[in-house]
């Protein structure tokens, strides 16, 4: 689906001489429906809590920056039933994902060097790109942790709170909770005999206001 999406949207590109706003409608047109179509035929239902937590997506400056735990690939596909437009922070090294690579590339996404040596130069990118991007009124989705831990409580990175409070965007926390059997449940061939549907539940929680102002320590447990 992210490739064939990807193709279309660059042959559009093509005989319009230049769609104007690729990067929005890779999201809606291809990021947006892919990522759902893949979670509800292969994984379960996913339910929005406290949907009415969620900023008003108005495309003014500075957007707000959404914070999530992350405990599997699952949340990447699931945060896109919020109903919002963002864009990610993502290693390098998913370039060479076929079809995800390009709409990364398309949707304007923040892409980070993890290797020695290169971390000092992604780490201004992504700084500089991100602010760009909140003062755009396009917001930033973060996964504080960094990577993905199941059972482990991994502490807070700084970088989501650093963008928040340069650019005093709101931090908007949600809590993904995947259930244990989404991987092996068997749906949606389970649905033959009767079976579960997994359920993934996304919280919105209310909105932190930042000023700029506030302890990088006390913020972030205000999140966690």
């Amino acid at each position: 689906l992210s490739f064939f999406g990807g193709m279309l949207l660059i042959i559009k590109w093509v005989l319009t001489l230049g769609t104007p706003d690729i990067e929005k409608e890779t999201h809606t047109l291809v990021q947006s429906p892919s990522s759902r179509r893949c979670t509800s035929f292969f994984i379960g239902k996913v339910t929005v809590i406290g949907r009415e937590n969620l900023p008003v997506e108005n495309g003014k400056a500075p957007a707000p920056v959404y914070v999530a735990n992350h405990a599997s690939q699952l949340d990447v596909t699931s945060v896109y039933s919020l109903d919002r437009r963002f864009r990610w922070i993502a290693k390098k090294s998913v370039y060479y994902l076929p079809g995800v690579g390009l709409l990364i590339y398309l949707g304007g996404h923040v892409v980070i060097d993890r290797r020695t040596g290169k971390n000092k130069k992604s780490v201004s990118n992504l700084f500089e790109v991100s602010n760009k991007s909140v003062q755009e009124g396009v917001p930033m989705i973060i996964f504080p942790q960094g990577t993905r831990a199941i059972a482990t409580e991994l502490p807070l990175k700084n970088g989501a709170f650093v963008i928040a409070q340069t650019n005093k965007s709101p931090l908007v926390p949600i809590s993904i909770e995947i259930p244990m059997n989404a991987w092996n449940s068997a749906y949606p061939v389970n649905q033959l005999w009767g079976g579960v549907v997994p359920e993934i539940k996304l919280t919105v929680h209310r909105p932190v206001n930042v000023t700029g102002r506030e302890d990088m320590d006390d913020l972030k447990q205000r999140i966690r």
